[in-house]
């Protein structure tokens, strides 16, 4: 595949710094080994090299949903892809559905969202913040995924315009704000999904699913470690990525007055 004008581009430097770049016949980057003319990309394969002004050789690889995902613009801290692709995996997500995300904040887990739900699906993404939005906005433009994003300005609490969808995504420091709002809003058997960082937050969360008629309940943590690779004395890095959120799933069950103790009895297996 030949790079054109308007590609989005992963260039990575000889020493393995990663640059995610929009390519432009007439835009230049500055870098710790050079100046690179991004129009020098044009024509090239993916998998190509350009140089620097200092002859400095760099890597021309096509970008994955987890580099978009971790060179977004920030204003927020970020859902992380191993937990953003447990949620999708773990609520089932997938083209065609409708999903409302309520946090969007910088919109790296409404992109992976959208790559979930597109070519015919929907994301209605939520957040309180206009700063918030607009920025999100961008980064979802940026990406390509503009088509499957609609966003809007409104706090959990007051409801979401959208009836019968598949999934709710709560990413908010008080997630049982949007639990009634959700649960108003899901098809029966549609699935919750949120996360937060504290034991506190989760315990709230779940006692307020409960309440709500949520069953097959479950919160779980996903931790990640890279391994350093190299003969004979291969071993794990010394840093990881550890602690980012506790996550919590819920499935929508249809009753006027459910019956809590009997709900109880459909809580989530116990997978370990």
């Amino acid at each position: 595949m030949k790079i054109k004008t308007g590609d989005h581009v992963l260039i990575i430097s000889p020493d393995e710094k990663t640059f995610l770049v929009v390519v432009s016949e007439n835009k230049k980057m500055g870098t710790h080994k050079g100046e690179i003319n991004l129009g020098d990309c044009i024509g090239k394969s993916f998998g190509e090299r350009i140089h620097s002004n200092l002859e400095h050789a760099f890597l021309l690889l096509e970008p994955t949903l987890e580099d978009k995902m971790m060179k977004v613009k920030r204003h927020t801290q970020i859902i992380y892809p191993k937990d953003a692709a447990y949620m999708i995996l773990k609520t089932g997500l997938q083209s065609g559905m409708r999903v409302i995300e309520c946090g969007a904040g910088s919109g790296s887990l409404t992109m992976a969202l959208a790559n979930a739900v597109a070519p015919s699906g929907m994301v209605y993404a939520y957040d309180v913040r206009e700063k918030h939005l607009d920025n999100a906005k961008m980064n979802i433009e940026n990406a390509g995924y503009s088509d499957y994003v609609e966003f809007k300005l409104r706090q959990a609490q007051d409801g979401f315009d959208e009836e019968d969808v598949d999934v709710v995504i709560l990413d908010l420091p008080s997630p049982w704000d949007g639990i009634a709002s959700a649960a108003k809003s899901l098809r029966g058997g549609g699935r919750i999904a949120s996360l937060s960082p504290t034991y506190n937050q989760i315990e709230k969360c779940v006692e307020n699913l409960e309440k709500h008629g949520f069953v097959y309940i479950e919160t779980l943590e996903l931790l990640l470690r890279y391994i350093q690779v190299s003969t004979g004395k291969t071993r794990p890095v010394d840093r990881m990525v550890s602690h980012t959120g506790f996550l919590t799933f819920g499935r929508k069950i249809i009753s006027e007055e459910p019956n809590h103790q009997q709900l109880s009895e459909f809580a989530a297996p116990n997978n370990s």
